[in-house]
């Protein structure tokens, strides 16, 4: 094949069909594969199909496995709120001071979960990068990680179509850490429940 780059061989891409036909066809890096596809600039280039990896390509970077696992930090760090009830008093009635809730550990909660949040993007574009140099064609494009987790599902999805069988390990991790936060949930909500009442029940004056 005519080097196309200018330097070495061409990376994967789709190419003047060698064969003579009109169109492109698909070159994975050493050889042409059996992918064609009309020439770039017609609707029908859009939906062509994504050349399958070779079974040696790795397919899950470090990236798509922070970005599935952060929500589990997320969760736990429920357990830094610990609020401290006071009394004050509103149209000469004792009531709960609802300032009591605002805690550092509240405003911890609130920095911690923004800056996971953006690491999830971060990850993602990386993620993306990563799946592009190994030669899968139109990766789910990163910038869906801003709707949680619907980046993990197409990504798998499209590592899948290319990657059979391998891809949805994700999907089905997510899913874990899914039921893994719920558990937590409950737990915190417990804990939270049973010091909330003690206080209320110890704090003078608060008839309940």
């Amino acid at each position: 094949m005519t080097d196309q780059q200018g330097q070495g061989t061409p990376a994967p891409g789709w190419y003047a069909d060698p064969t003579g036909q009109a169109g492109v066809r698909w070159w994975d890096g050493a050889q042409w594969t059996s992918y064609s596809a009309p020439h770039p600039g017609g609707a029908a280039a859009t939906a062509a199909p994504r050349p399958a990896l070779p079974s040696t390509t790795p397919v899950y970077t470090p990236f798509i496995w922070l970005i599935v696992f952060l929500p589990v930090l997320s969760s736990l760090t429920l357990f830094l709120y610990r609020p401290s009830f006071r009394l004050t008093e509103i149209g000469g009635v004792q009531t709960v001071d609802p300032g009591s809730i605002f805690t550092p550990g509240y405003v911890a909660i609130l920095l911690i979960g923004m800056l996971i949040y953006a690491l999830a993007i971060v990850f993602a574009a990386l993620d993306h990068r990563a799946l592009v140099r190994a030669g899968v064609v139109r990766p789910f494009h990163w910038a869906f990680a801003f709707l949680g987790v619907v980046y993990t599902i197409g990504r798998s999805v499209v590592v899948h179509q290319v990657a059979r069988p391998r891809g949805l390990a994700p999907i089905w991790v997510t899913i874990g850490v899914i039921v893994l936060n719920i558990v937590i949930g409950v737990v915190w909500g417990i804990v939270l429940t049973a010091q909330l009442t003690s206080q209320l029940t110890s704090l003078p004056g608060l008839s309940t």
